[in-house]
């Protein structure tokens, strides 16, 4: 007689080839190339374990999604990388600051087009959780080096954001050397990457003579202050979930970004 392992799952009994299916909390077992009294429609699993092995398969198990690499996604996010060092050049070379936004802007629709997608076919991966807020960190580290460099914004600005980033840095250090990966981002550091992306397009705009241009400077230094308050706010959000995830793993399966599901 097999003993059970856990829910939905069989140690092999003691004669190779066992068959054990699954039906309803109840299992049938048979010898290798006959099933036992079981029906003709199997309805739930079939799992087949060879004793002595934990190889096991199961006929209608998920595929692991999480694993994925050639999504719709991912092709967006990697579009979205690909335009930084455009958007570089045309802030520090020709100065095109209109298609500097207009490519901040198609960034910032791609962010949100990504996860829609992501969700509604279900495309969510673990390569889709690194690109994302990869792609958002380098974007608002080119903004930040190109209104420093043209003086539109202090470097102390720029320090403090750069400050941040560090400091979450080292948070991942400490959870990786714990066998942790990234945790989730949370809805304050993402309202606060939203501000952000807002705000450094209208400061680009508002780098020129004239009463639209006040009006986009006052806007962008608006969300640029309140961007940048909510960002260390998620900041220390993220290090009060490391410090309990350390402290007790048992929350693992709530915060990790890697988690099941």
């Amino acid at each position: 007689m097999p003993r059970p392992l856990r829910p939905g799952g069989w140690y092999g009994g003691p004669q190779a080839g066992t068959i054990m299916i699954q039906r309803g909390g109840a299992a049938v077992a048979g010898a290798a190339g006959r099933v036992g009294s079981a029906p003709t429609a199997i309805e739930g699993r079939l799992e087949v374990t060879r004793a002595g092995s934990d190889a096991k398969t199961s006929a209608n198990a998920p595929a692991d999604q999480q694993g994925r690499i050639l999504t719709v996604p991912n092709a967006i996010s990697v579009a979205r990388l690909a335009g930084v060092p455009v958007f570089l050049w045309l802030v520090l070379g020709p100065h095109a600051d209109g298609w500097a936004v207009a490519l901040l802007i198609v960034a910032g629709l791609s962010d949100w087009l990504d996860g829609v997608i992501a969700r509604a076919w279900n495309q969510q991966s673990r390569l889709g959780q690194v690109l994302d807020p990869t792609a958002d960190r380098l974007y608002i580290a080119a903004t930040l080096i190109g209104l420093a460099v043209r003086a539109i914004i202090p470097w102390w600005l720029v320090g403090v954001l750069v400050a941040r980033e560090l400091v979450l840095g080292v948070a991942l250090l400490v959870l990786r050397r714990h066998g942790y990966g990234p945790l989730l981002v949370s809805l304050v550091g993402k309202t606060a990457t939203l501000c952000l992306l807002y705000a450094f397009p209208l400061l680009f705009l508002g780098d020129h003579a004239g009463t639209p241009a006040l009006v986009a400077r006052v806007i962008g230094w608006a969300f640029a202050i309140w961007g940048t308050a909510l960002y260390w706010w998620a900041a220390v959000l993220y290090l009060e979930q490391a410090r309990r995830l350390v402290r007790s793993p048992g929350g693992r399966d709530e915060m990790m970004g890697d988690a099941p599901g």
